[in-house]
Protein backbone atom coordinates (compact mmCIF):
# COMPACT_ATOMS: atom_id res chain seq x y z
CA UNK A 1 0.00 0.00 0.00
CA UNK A 2 1.39 3.48 -1.18
CA UNK A 3 -0.15 6.75 -1.06
CA UNK A 4 0.94 10.37 -0.36
CA UNK A 5 -0.82 13.12 1.68
CA UNK A 6 -0.38 16.01 3.71
CA UNK A 7 -1.57 15.95 7.82
CA UNK A 8 -0.17 17.27 10.92
CA UNK A 9 2.19 15.51 13.77
CA UNK A 10 -0.17 14.28 16.41
CA UNK A 11 2.36 12.23 18.28
CA UNK A 12 6.07 10.60 18.23
CA UNK A 13 8.28 8.37 19.69
CA UNK A 14 11.46 6.78 19.52
CA UNK A 15 11.90 3.56 17.77
CA UNK A 16 15.30 1.53 17.86
CA UNK A 17 18.20 3.55 17.66
CA UNK A 18 17.84 6.16 14.77
CA UNK A 19 14.07 5.79 13.72
CA UNK A 20 10.51 6.94 15.55
CA UNK A 21 7.71 5.91 15.39
CA UNK A 22 5.19 9.39 14.40
CA UNK A 23 1.82 9.68 14.15
CA UNK A 24 -0.17 11.94 11.86
CA UNK A 25 -3.28 13.27 10.74
CA UNK A 26 -3.98 13.11 7.07
CA UNK A 27 -6.43 14.97 5.07
CA UNK A 28 -7.57 11.66 2.93
CA UNK A 29 -6.18 9.09 5.34
CA UNK A 30 -7.31 9.88 8.51
CA UNK A 31 -4.65 9.31 11.73
CA UNK A 32 -1.99 6.84 10.47
CA UNK A 33 1.02 5.57 12.60
CA UNK A 34 4.27 4.88 10.43
CA UNK A 35 8.12 4.53 11.21
CA UNK A 36 10.31 7.41 9.99
CA UNK A 37 13.87 6.21 9.39
CA UNK A 38 16.52 8.59 10.49
CA UNK A 39 14.09 10.46 13.03
CA UNK A 40 16.32 11.24 15.67
CA UNK A 41 18.66 13.14 13.55
CA UNK A 42 18.79 16.63 13.83
CA UNK A 43 17.91 17.23 10.66
CA UNK A 44 14.45 15.71 10.81
CA UNK A 45 13.18 15.67 14.43
CA UNK A 46 13.72 19.31 14.37
CA UNK A 47 10.65 19.61 11.66
CA UNK A 48 8.75 16.63 13.62
CA UNK A 49 7.35 19.08 15.97
CA UNK A 50 3.40 18.50 17.49
CA UNK A 51 1.15 19.72 15.11
CA UNK A 52 4.06 20.79 12.59
CA UNK A 53 2.04 20.66 8.83
CA UNK A 54 4.36 17.67 6.97
CA UNK A 55 4.04 16.24 3.55
CA UNK A 56 3.91 12.35 4.15
CA UNK A 57 5.11 9.32 1.66
CA UNK A 58 3.81 6.49 3.04
CA UNK A 59 4.60 2.72 1.89
CA UNK A 60 3.69 -0.74 3.14
CA UNK A 61 4.69 -3.95 2.08
CA UNK A 62 0.66 -5.02 3.47
CA UNK A 63 -2.16 -4.05 5.81
CA UNK A 64 -0.42 -6.06 8.30
CA UNK A 65 2.54 -4.65 8.02
CA UNK A 66 4.09 -1.64 9.89
CA UNK A 67 4.22 1.26 7.08
CA UNK A 68 6.60 3.59 6.52
CA UNK A 69 7.12 7.35 6.15
CA UNK A 70 9.26 9.99 3.82
CA UNK A 71 8.23 13.78 5.17
CA UNK A 72 8.95 16.98 4.51
CA UNK A 73 7.98 20.14 6.40
CA UNK A 74 4.95 21.99 4.88
CA UNK A 75 4.50 24.27 7.44
CA UNK A 76 6.47 25.14 10.98
CA UNK A 77 3.50 25.73 12.93
CA UNK A 78 4.38 25.03 16.68
CA UNK A 79 7.76 27.09 16.72
CA UNK A 80 5.43 30.04 16.60
CA UNK A 81 4.34 29.83 19.54
CA UNK A 82 7.29 27.94 21.97
CA UNK A 83 7.34 31.54 23.82
CA UNK A 84 3.50 31.55 24.31
CA UNK A 85 2.31 28.93 26.72
CA UNK A 86 -1.03 29.27 26.95
CA UNK A 87 -0.88 28.67 23.00
CA UNK A 88 1.52 25.98 23.29
CA UNK A 89 -0.70 24.02 25.95
CA UNK A 90 -3.32 24.46 23.48
CA UNK A 91 -1.62 22.54 20.76
CA UNK A 92 -0.72 19.63 23.32
CA UNK A 93 -4.09 19.41 24.34
CA UNK A 94 -5.62 18.98 20.65
CA UNK A 95 -3.11 16.98 19.38
CA UNK A 96 -3.36 14.49 22.70
CA UNK A 97 -7.05 14.50 21.90
CA UNK A 98 -7.24 13.46 17.90
CA UNK A 99 -4.45 10.69 19.30
CA UNK A 100 -7.04 9.70 21.94
CA UNK A 101 -10.36 9.85 20.15
CA UNK A 102 -10.09 9.08 16.22
CA UNK A 103 -9.13 5.70 15.42
CA UNK A 104 -7.03 4.59 12.84
CA UNK A 105 -7.02 4.83 9.21
CA UNK A 106 -10.85 6.38 9.09
CA UNK A 107 -10.74 9.74 7.12
CA UNK A 108 -12.40 12.49 8.51
CA UNK A 109 -12.46 15.29 6.38
CA UNK A 110 -15.02 17.87 8.33
CA UNK A 111 -12.00 17.42 11.16
CA UNK A 112 -9.46 17.85 9.23
CA UNK A 113 -10.65 20.74 7.59
CA UNK A 114 -11.97 22.35 11.07
CA UNK A 115 -8.52 21.71 12.31
CA UNK A 116 -6.98 23.11 9.01
CA UNK A 117 -8.83 26.53 9.74
CA UNK A 118 -7.74 26.18 12.85
CA UNK A 119 -4.24 26.79 12.68
CA UNK A 120 -4.67 28.95 9.85
CA UNK A 121 -6.68 31.69 12.41
CA UNK A 122 -4.29 30.71 15.21
CA UNK A 123 -2.61 33.53 15.42
CA UNK A 124 -6.49 36.43 15.74
CA UNK A 125 -6.72 37.32 19.11
CA UNK A 126 -9.97 35.39 19.78
CA UNK A 127 -7.54 32.24 18.91
CA UNK A 128 -9.17 30.81 22.24
CA UNK A 129 -12.21 30.86 20.99
CA UNK A 130 -11.86 29.33 17.78
CA UNK A 131 -10.57 26.63 20.01
CA UNK A 132 -13.18 26.10 22.02
CA UNK A 133 -15.73 26.25 18.86
CA UNK A 134 -13.16 23.60 17.47
CA UNK A 135 -13.59 21.47 20.71
CA UNK A 136 -17.25 21.64 20.42
CA UNK A 137 -17.16 20.58 16.54
CA UNK A 138 -14.86 17.66 16.77
CA UNK A 139 -17.61 16.29 19.45
CA UNK A 140 -20.70 17.07 16.49
CA UNK A 141 -18.66 15.52 13.88
CA UNK A 142 -17.56 12.39 15.51
CA UNK A 143 -21.37 11.33 15.56
CA UNK A 144 -22.43 13.14 19.04
CA UNK A 145 -24.13 15.62 18.45
CA UNK A 146 -26.47 18.06 19.75
CA UNK A 147 -27.84 21.69 19.30
CA UNK A 148 -29.24 24.66 21.36
CA UNK A 149 -32.36 26.78 20.58
CA UNK A 150 -31.28 30.20 20.93
CA UNK A 151 -34.94 31.69 20.95
CA UNK A 152 -35.41 29.12 24.15
CA UNK A 153 -32.41 31.38 26.16
CA UNK A 154 -33.17 34.74 24.35
CA UNK A 155 -33.97 36.08 27.77
CA UNK A 156 -30.48 34.78 29.30
CA UNK A 157 -27.88 37.53 29.78
CA UNK A 158 -24.81 36.88 27.92
CA UNK A 159 -22.58 36.54 30.76
CA UNK A 160 -24.75 34.18 32.88
CA UNK A 161 -24.56 30.25 32.68
CA UNK A 162 -27.46 28.06 31.94
CA UNK A 163 -28.01 24.18 33.17
CA UNK A 164 -28.99 22.17 30.10
CA UNK A 165 -29.33 18.43 29.35
CA UNK A 166 -27.77 16.33 26.57
CA UNK A 167 -28.47 12.51 26.89
CA UNK A 168 -30.16 12.73 30.12
CA UNK A 169 -26.94 13.95 31.04
CA UNK A 170 -26.20 18.18 33.42
CA UNK A 171 -24.03 20.31 31.92
CA UNK A 172 -23.41 23.28 32.88
CA UNK A 173 -22.50 26.04 29.97
CA UNK A 174 -21.68 29.22 29.48
CA UNK A 175 -24.42 31.28 26.95
CA UNK A 176 -21.82 32.87 24.96
CA UNK A 177 -21.96 29.34 23.51
CA UNK A 178 -25.49 29.18 23.18
CA UNK A 179 -25.38 32.09 21.15
CA UNK A 180 -22.47 31.67 19.29
CA UNK A 181 -21.40 35.10 20.36
CA UNK A 182 -17.96 35.48 20.33
CA UNK A 183 -17.06 38.52 21.94
CA UNK A 184 -14.62 39.18 24.79
CA UNK A 185 -16.23 36.52 27.15
CA UNK A 186 -14.03 36.68 30.45
CA UNK A 187 -12.12 34.22 32.10
CA UNK A 188 -15.14 32.24 33.85
CA UNK A 189 -16.92 32.47 30.87
CA UNK A 190 -14.09 30.47 29.17
CA UNK A 191 -13.39 28.12 31.86
CA UNK A 192 -16.78 27.08 32.12
CA UNK A 193 -16.67 26.66 28.40
CA UNK A 194 -14.07 24.19 28.81
CA UNK A 195 -15.51 22.40 31.66
CA UNK A 196 -18.72 21.40 29.77
CA UNK A 197 -16.74 20.50 26.28
CA UNK A 198 -14.35 18.50 28.81
CA UNK A 199 -17.07 16.75 30.42
CA UNK A 200 -18.83 16.38 27.41
CA UNK A 201 -15.87 14.12 25.89
CA UNK A 202 -15.22 12.22 28.66
CA UNK A 203 -19.12 11.33 28.91
CA UNK A 204 -18.63 10.51 24.91
CA UNK A 205 -15.48 8.71 24.47
CA UNK A 206 -13.02 8.36 27.86
CA UNK A 207 -14.88 7.01 30.32
CA UNK A 208 -17.05 4.64 28.20
CA UNK A 209 -13.40 3.57 26.48
CA UNK A 210 -12.11 3.71 30.13
CA UNK A 211 -9.14 6.09 28.30
CA UNK A 212 -7.66 9.02 30.67
CA UNK A 213 -8.46 12.07 29.53
CA UNK A 214 -5.04 14.02 28.26
CA UNK A 215 -3.32 16.23 30.87
CA UNK A 216 -2.15 18.68 28.93
CA UNK A 217 -5.76 19.75 28.55
CA UNK A 218 -6.30 19.63 31.71
CA UNK A 219 -3.43 22.33 32.57
CA UNK A 220 -5.15 24.76 29.77
CA UNK A 221 -8.44 24.78 31.43
CA UNK A 222 -6.46 25.34 34.70
CA UNK A 223 -4.86 28.37 32.97
CA UNK A 224 -8.05 30.00 33.36
CA UNK A 225 -9.71 28.85 36.96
Amino acid sequence: MNWEDQGFVISKRKFRENSIILEVFTSKYGKVSGIVYGGTSRKIKNYLQLINKIFITYNSKGENKAGYFKTELINAISPKYFNQRNKILCLNALSAILRSVLPEQQPYEKIYKSLDNLLNNFNNTNWLLLYLNWEIELIKNLGFGFSFDPDKYKKLKKDSTVNIKVDNIDYKIPSFLIFTDLKNPNNIDIYNALCFSRNLMENKFFIPNNLRFPYSRKLLEEKFA
